[in-house]
């Protein structure tokens, strides 16, 4: 009975969901956690990264496609449906920052698992994820600064060191990770890790601003319009178009995942980074969203089975 229970507790979405209700309930306390978010999100990119495997990008002729795909789905079209939405319909100036941040944010590593669990192509998803993380290095600092004018005293430098302490950094102590000494007890222990170090960033991100999710209904109902129009908005259609093409189902179900998933721990982190705690309000609720959409693509696979049966 106590290893169901601890095995409900520990489970990746009751984590997440936890970070969300405390973040609402006891938000009071994500001030304490607010100094820590970069060094928390290095952490978890480090032990997500060694999901990735350097052996999986060879040769290079078999990867150049799905990094192109993965980088052109996760930024060029999510980030025109979110920046276009975000546009017409945010009535604050920070809180357009805070989607043009989510939109130049490289994709959540939720993708890899969750193409195992949706039966996609796991190594497609793996060789997009990773191709993206490395063109967030160059399209990240352009898509913010074109889109902000580097406002706030935001400067070219702070973005590109940014990026180098977030995702160079994380990428390349993740490949002394791989090492076979270690490898097997950061196996063991990544998920979880992973799984808090998310978890503590949305229950700050909610906490600090858990008035939007009580009193600004208002905003909150157009925020939350904007990411469904980027999670079951732009991936029904998509899904939709790939199936009249009769294109192969495990990479249409990875490019889905790429077209919609963001991280939204790193956006949190950044738009607070660069323009505040207001910028930060989209990456919470994103985190929100894109839990209810991964939940939603998972119960699909389990209703197919029951109707099976």
């Amino acid at each position: 009975m106590i290893k169901n229970f601890l095995k409900i507790v520990l489970n990746r979405n009751v984590i997440l969901i936890s970070a969300v209700v405390l973040g609402l309930t006891i938000g009071e306390s994500a001030v304490y956690f607010k100094p820590y978010t970069t060094y928390i999100l290095i952490v978890t990119m480090l032990f997500s990264m060694t999901g990735l495997a350097t052996s999986s990008l060879f040769p290079l002729r078999k990867v150049v496609k799905p990094m192109l795909t993965g980088t052109f789905l996760n930024y060029f079209i999510f980030g025109f449906v979110i920046i276009l939405s975000a546009w017409i319909l945010m009535p604050d100036v920070q809180l357009f920052y805070g989607f043009v941040v989510i939109a130049a944010a490289p994709p959540g590593v939720a993708i890899v698992p969750f193409s195992g669990i949706l039966k996609g192509d796991i190594e497609y998803s793996i060789i997009g994820v990773f191709g993206a993380f490395l063109a967030a290095i160059i399209i990240t600092p352009i898509v913010i600064g074109l889109f902000t004018g580097f406002e706030d005293t935001v400067s070219p430098v702070s973005l590109i060191f940014l990026m180098v302490k977030l995702i160079v950094v994380p990428l390349l102590l993740s490949r002394l990770f791989l090492i076979k000494a270690f490898f097997p007890t950061v196996k063991k222990i990544r998920g979880k890790i992973v799984d808090v170090g998310f978890a503590l960033i949305i229950f700050t991100a909610v906490g600090m601003n858990r008035q939007v999710f009580f009193q600004d209904y208002d905003v909150l109902l157009l925020i939350s319009l904007v990411l469904l129009a980027g999670t079951f908005g732009i991936g029904s259609l998509y899904e939709y178009l790939l199936k009249r093409t009769q294109q192969n189902r495990e990479i249409t179900t990875s490019q889905i995942l790429l077209l919609t998933i963001k991280s939204s721990g790193f956006s949190v982190v950044t738009a607070i980074t660069l323009f505040g705690e207001k910028a930060a309000v989209p990456s919470a609720v994103l985190a929100v969203i894109v839990l209810l959409y991964l939940l939603f693509l998972s119960s699909r696979i389990e209703l197919k089975k029951v109707f099976k049966r």
